[in-house]
């Protein structure tokens, strides 16, 4: 007679809790100095295989109205058509393809970025999820910390101003640090 083990995976759905969630982005600034965004109003979900987190998914979306940078004169002129065009596209979104885990407690998980119309594959060096904790109320969060750099040019953000002792007013690369808390659906 011959047993047969069978597996479970434990999956769970996870939703994004935008109180405590950010999307933030630094980009050099006359080449000298970086300057820092911050989008809030994230939503999304991860769909999490704790058995195999490589067939986990997460989906995001961010509003682009959202957007601050200390500075009203700054954001307007970012989510104008100069740059975001906030109108023609009112949110980033983020689809996850892939998932590997590259260290304890590290994934890399790449997915398909759209920004400003445009789509890209993107991958992001992420720490987590952390342990799972209850919260006052009865809900199980967990959190993550990601980062990835892109290059706006890819995305059709290409606005920019020369300087008169050369180089420009805004870098190219941009690096993309997401904090994402998470509460069990």
């Amino acid at each position: 007679m011959t047993a047969t083990a069978t597996t479970t995976s434990a999956v769970s759905t996870w939703k994004i809790d935008p109180a405590h969630s950010a999307a933030e982005f630094k980009v050099k600034h006359m080449m000298i100095s970086n300057v820092k965004g911050k989008f809030s109003g994230i939503s999304g979900t991860l769909t999490f295989d704790e058995a195999d987190p490589s067939r986990s998914t997460v989906e995001a979306t961010i509003p682009v109205a959202s957007l601050s940078t200390g500075d009203e004169q700054r954001d307007a002129h970012l989510k104008s058509a100069d740059f975001f065009d906030a109108e023609k596209f009112p949110t980033f979104t983020f689809k996850s393809t892939e998932v590997g885990r590259t260290a304890p407690g590290e994934h890399a998980v790449v997915g398909e970025l759209t920004l400003h119309g445009v789509t890209r594959a993107v991958s992001f060096a992420v720490e987590g999820p952390s342990e799972p904790g209850k919260d006052p109320w009865g809900n199980t969060r967990i959190g993550l910390s990601a980062t990835a750099r892109i290059n706006r040019k890819d995305f059709g953000l290409a606005w920019n101003a020369a300087l008169e002792t050369g180089g420009v007013l805004v870098g190219e690369d941009v690096t993309i640090t997401l904090d994402i808390q998470f509460i069990k659906a």
